[in-house]
Parts: structure tokens; C-alpha cells; sequence
């Protein structure tokens, strides 16, 4: 069914028409990426004037406080990650909260159940589902011993994004993944932003660094994100592990919390291990470090990558989607072949022997991380949101083959 009386929207379509009814099944209770892009996008909406309601599960002690209006949704914690939250239903009393609400488009920001129900919510309401892609999900299993079930992980990604009107890649890289494995025939970009005021050179501090027991002249290796397996950790200790017999001097920084952190000081027993920061302390322990090194495939874009860029560190990275679309190689630093531990270890040796190699990656990629800003990548998808609205109004709609099969197998909703 349709909404009753809703309004025409048209190509002049203004942000304070839009209602955002948003599905994830992690807003804020776990503190990622993820979740701060998502809770920027909803800041920047309400500022323009959008209406927004979120339907996420809840925690009593978020680790960040949420942009705009919660509904609660029924959720239990997820085997062997406690920390995150699995929802179970989309119960009527939220059904109830949608059609109240009157969206004129639904985001899913997670491909679980609740991300399924809300598109199946979208069909009887006859209005636009999209969704954007944080992370490459279907990679999860290699991590944990379950590498079979990968491609049954990305069959159930693509029922679920056929379903959409479009769905959103944060990289141009990563988007052209999502084509070539079928996910939609629409896919945009939704990509990240950079603050410069926290995320800049000017914020390095050799007296912290003394503080942590580093010599002004030694170069830091640094890692930065949640300590979990699928951040290729055992790629970085491997690594770690390799230019320490080589003899190359250096010191390893790790900024971030996380379930595998015992695993990871245990396999890094000479790293240093600064814990959680955030704002200022997150910049300023980023600028402190001399190469960041991000050896994950699950990332669809790198914020980390892009922040050590905007402080002027060169980056080492898996040449995976993200760093595709962020690292230049042997230009802002270097994309190596994912697992590849001799070539990595070769890449960040070569860092640390020279400053001024350092320093031309440095300033490059500062220059890269100049075309990021928060409000016109929020503003983008602003855009986009109005083109789906107007495409669907217009009879331009879910044309995937597999939609109607899957919706009508049961497979789905």
C-alpha cells in the first residue's frame, strides 16, 4: 500500500522533505566507523532539515550518544562477539512507529534480518528502499574457520541488495566490486569525510610519544581500529614479526580496543599499545606515528587510511577495496598484495629507513585528503536520495530479475 495523500516530489525536491526512516542493527552501542558515518549523515540531515528516525538495537551504556530519535528493536548479543547486538524481529509495535513516521524513503545500514524486514516494509509501503555498504561481510568467515561459507554469506547479501532500489559504496572501488559480484544494477557512492581540524600534522606530539617510551629518531609503525581478527591482525604481527629479524628499527603503535586485543599484545610483545582515543587524542596519536599500516580486505573505504593521510603519514595497505580508491602506489605510500608478508615487510622497511620518502608520501597524500569533507559527501547522498525518490515516483523501480523470485520463494522478509 501507498501512503495516502503523500505529497509529488520532483527533481526540486528540498532536504526538509525528506523522511529518513533508518534500519541498522548497530547505531551506537558499539563505536566504529560505521556507526559514527552513519550518526554524521543523520547530524547533517536534521541540520538541513530532514525528518530522521532511527530503529536500532539498544544498550543502556552506549559508547557514543545517538543523533536523533531511537525506536528500540529486540535484538540478542551475537555468539562469540557479545559486544555486538543481533536483531531478531521488527516487531509490530515499530511497523506501527513507520507508518506513523511517514517515510518517504528507507536506508538499511546492515544486512541482517532487521535490514531484510525493512525492505520487505518498503514493498507494502510502496516506497524506495536503498542501502549503504560498510564492510565486506562475506569475508567475515575466513577469519574464524569458516572460509565454506563464504559463498553462501554473498548469496544472501545479493538477495537482500537486489531488493533495493540502490545501494551505496563508500569507494569507487568497492562499488565496482558490488557490480561485479551483481549486488544491484544502481550503485552510488556514499563516501567518507575528513575533519582536518582533529586529523592534521600539526597535531604531533614528541613529548606524548617520549611519554610512551619513544625516542624522537625512531620510526613508529602504527595501527589504528577495533582489535578484531577480520582487521588482518595476524598479517600485521606476521609482518611485525619479519622486520624484526630483519633488524629494521622501529617501534609499533597500536591506538584501538577490541575482543582480540590479549591475542594481539600476546602476538606483539614489544608493541605499545596506547588503547581507545578519540578526538584531539585520536589526532594527535595518529600524527605521532611515522607510517600507518592497514593490511585488512574487509574495509570498503579506510577512514583510518584517509585520517593518517590528512597528517601526513604515508600508508602501507593491502591493495583491496578502499585503499584502491585512497592509496596511490609509490606516490602516498604502497598497496601490496593481500597476505603477502615479505612484500609489506619490504614497504614499511623502506619507510623507516627514509625520512624523506616519509615526507613526499606525507605531503601527498595531505594533498588527497583535501577533497573530503563531511558535508559534501553527506550532501551527495542528500542528492541521491532525491534522484531514488524521483525514479521510483516515476515507475523506475526495483528492476533486479532476482526480486520478485526471491520475494515470492519466501526466501525473504
Amino acid at each position: 500500500m501507498a501512503f495516502a495523500g503523500q505529497a509529488a516530489i520532483d527533481k526540486s525536491m528540498d532536504a526538509s522533505d525528506l523522511r529518513i526512516a533508518l534500519f541498522t542493527g548497530n547505531y551506537n552501542y558499539v563505536r566504529d566507523g560505521a556507526n559514527q558515518a552513519l550518526n554524521r549523515l543523520v547530524a547533517y540531515l536534521l541540520q538541513q532539515g530532514a525528518a530522521v528516525r532511527i530503529y536500532s538495537p539498544t544498550v543502556a551504556k552506549p559508547a557514543l550518544p545517538p543523533m536523533g530519535d531511537i525506536v528500540s528493536i529486540p535484538a540478542l548479543p551475537i555468539p562469540g562477539r557479545g559486544e555486538y547486538r543481533m536483531p531478531i524481529m521488527l516487531p509490530p509495535r515499530a511497523k506501527r512507529d513507520v507508518q506513523a513516521f511517514r517515510p518517504n524513503i528507507i536506508h538499511i545500514g546492515s544486512p541482517d534480518l532487521l535490514g531484510h524486514r525493512a525492505v520487505t516494509l518498503a514493498h507494502k509501503l510502496d516506497i524506495p528502499a536503498v542501502a549503504s555498504v560498510h564492510t565486506r561481510f562475506e569475508t567475515y568467515p575466513r577469519y574464524y574457520g569458516f572460509s565454506f561459507m563464504e559463498p553462501a554469506v554473498e548469496a544472501g547479501l545479493r538477495r537482500l541488495y537486489r531488493r533495493c532500489d540502490a545501494i551505496f559504496a563508500p569507494s569507487e572501488s568497492m562499488a565496482q566490486l558490488l557490480r561485479d559480484q551483481r549486488m544491484n544494477y544502481n550503485v552510488g557512492i556514499w563516501t567518507r569525510g575528513i575533519d582536518r581540524e582533529i586529523f592534521n600534522p600539526g597535531r604531533r606530539n614528541l613529548e606524548w610519544r617520549r611519554g610512551l617510551g619513544i625516542a624522537d629518531d625512531i620510526p613508529v609503525i602504527g595501527f589504528v581500529g577495533r582489535l578484531v581478527m577480520e582487521k588482518g591482525l595476524d598479517v600485521f604481527s606476521e609482518t611485525i614479526a619479519r622486520l624484526e629479524r630483519r633488524g629494521v628499527t622501529h617501534k609499533v603503535l597500536v591506538v584501538g580496543e577490541g575482543p582480540a586485543r590479549d591475542w594481539f599484545e600476546g602476538a606483539l610483545p614489544n608493541g605499545i599499545f596506547a588503547g581507545f582515543q578519540e578526538g584531539a587524542d585520536l589526532g594527535r596519536a595518529v600524527a605521532s606515528m611515522d607510517v600507518l599500516f592497514n593490511p585488512s580486505v574487509t574495509e570498503t573505504f579506510g577512514n583510518v587510511t584517509l585520517e593518517a593521510m590528512a597528517t601526513g603519514l604515508p600508508v602501507v595497505a593491502a591493495s583491496a577495496t578502499g585503499s584502491l580508491s585512497l592509496v596511490t602506489d609509490g606516490v602516498t605510500g604502497r598497496l601490496v598484495q593481500p597476505g603477502a608478508i615479505d612484500a609489506f615487510a619490504d614497504a614499511l622497511g623502506y619507510y623507516c629507513a627514509n625520512a624523506e620518502a616519509r615526507r613526499a608520501a606525507g605531503e601527498a597524500g595531505r594533498e588527497v585528503s583535501r577533497r573530503f569533507g563531511w558535508d559534501e559527501v553527506n550532501q551527495a547522498l542528500v542528492d541521491s536520495y532525491r534522484r531514488v525518490i524521483r525514479q521510483h515516483k516515476g515507475g523506475h523501480r526495483r528492476s533486479n530479475p532476482a526480486s520478485s523470485a526471491d520475494a515470492a520463494s519466501g526466501q525473504i522478509g
